[in-house]
């Protein structure tokens, strides 16, 4: 027969115990609340690298050395495989590199700049300047923004990391007015020194992380905030929205607004024909009577009651404001700086990023603007 089971005495705790269990748990609710509201300054220091040959799309911190002596340069291992790029870059953290060839700093381009709601952090900028006077005037007057921002400027609004770069070759023309810079006879000169130093910023700040290229000209004045998200949101290898310019129209006495941009284009027979009679060094122009192409310009399809985000192939593109998947760089996708099936600088781009598999896509209804001198 079973007997019944006398009083239960609990063995006293040792306090010991309890101290150490509450500080566990302190240092649990600490450890899973910091994680989750981490701030913008630890993303940063996270992302930061740790050498001076680490990809210049991540901001360098200089460590301290020992005994006077520095620390060996890592070895770092990347799997491009783990960079996305998707439609929704903002949710996915995706790396973006917005890239300049400036000659002139417009004040206007750095606020709009600024007003850009994609994550700063996500976001490097990279700028190649002349080594004239005119562009060490913009060098000196960019410097001062960057300074402005990224030192004493709010935390949100400073860029993951800035690379400025000056050209180690003259302007083929001395004036950049807007005038002479749109001359026709200036143009195979001038725009093959603007592939080099396209092609020179793009390889020296293209890392193993950035997932977006935006080419965004230093007199694009006016965009939408939301210009990252909004391109990205296509999905498509390269997609150029409409550039335009905001003028005072005489004829009717108040402000008006004209295209810009007419490099966005889908190629005719005409302009096929009349390549094909062309030398080897001869290039085809887009915008001038001496040489109609009578191609289809992206720059006249734009219709105010059709869909924003209407879509159209193209065949060349602009560089005014173009968004591209870095895919398409690190397949071999340059500007360039000779007649590449008569065609140069952004328009063979856009050819060559064709033949190897990558087709360019334009927004009539998405506008852009461009300063008007």
């Amino acid at each position: 027969m079973a007997r019944p089971l006398g009083p239960v005495r609990l063995k006293r705790t040792n306090p010991l115990t309890l101290v150490l269990g509450g500080a566990l748990c302190i240092f649990i609710l600490w450890f899973i609340l910091g994680q989750s509201t981490s701030d913008f300054s630890a993303t940063r220091k996270a992302a930061a690298a740790s050498h001076p040959l680490s990809p210049p799309t991540s901001p360098f911190r200089k460590s301290t050395s020992t005994g006077g002596k520095s620390k060996p340069p890592p070895v770092v291992h990347y799997n491009l495989n783990n960079v996305t790029i998707t439609h929704n870059p903002v949710e996915n953290r995706e790396n973006v590199l917005i890239l300049t060839p400036m000659v002139r700093f417009y004040q206007e381009y750095w606020d709009n700049l600024m007003k850009l709601t994609y994550p700063h952090e996500l976001i490097t900028l990279g700028f190649i300047l002349p080594k004239n006077k005119e562009g060490n005037a913009a060098t000196t007057d960019l410097q001062k923004q960057i300074a402005k921002t990224q030192k004493s400027g709010p935390e949100r609004d400073r860029f993951k990391s800035i690379i400025i770069l000056r050209q180690d070759f003259e302007p083929p023309i001395p004036s950049q007015d807007e005038v002479e810079r749109h001359k026709m006879q200036n143009q195979k000169a001038r725009r093959a020194a603007m592939a080099k130093a396209r092609n020179s910023l793009l390889f020296t700040t293209l890392g193993p992380s950035t997932s977006w290229v935006l080419w965004l000209d230093a007199d694009i004045i006016e965009t939408p905030p939301t210009l990252i998200q909004d391109l990205a949101r296509h999905d498509k290898p390269l997609v150029a929205p409409n550039c335009f310019q905001r003028y005072y129209n005489e004829d009717t006495k108040s402000m008006d607004e004209r295209p810009y941009d007419f490099n966005n284009w889908q190629d005719s027979p005409t302009a096929q024909d009349l390549a094909s009679k062309m030398g080897p060094d001869d290039i085809l122009l887009e915008g001038y009577k001496d040489m109609a192409t009578y191609r289809a310009l992206m720059a006249y399809m734009h219709k105010p009651e059709d869909d924003l985000h209407q879509e159209v192939p193209l065949d060349g593109v602009g560089g005014t404001a173009l968004l591209v998947k870095a895919d398409v760089h690190r397949d071999g996708a340059m500007f360039p700086a000779f007649p590449f099936y008569h065609l140069i600088e952004t328009e063979g781009f856009a050819k060559m990023a064709k033949r190897l598999g990558w087709q360019a896509t334009g927004l009539p209804n998405y506008k852009v603007y461009h300063y008007n001198e």
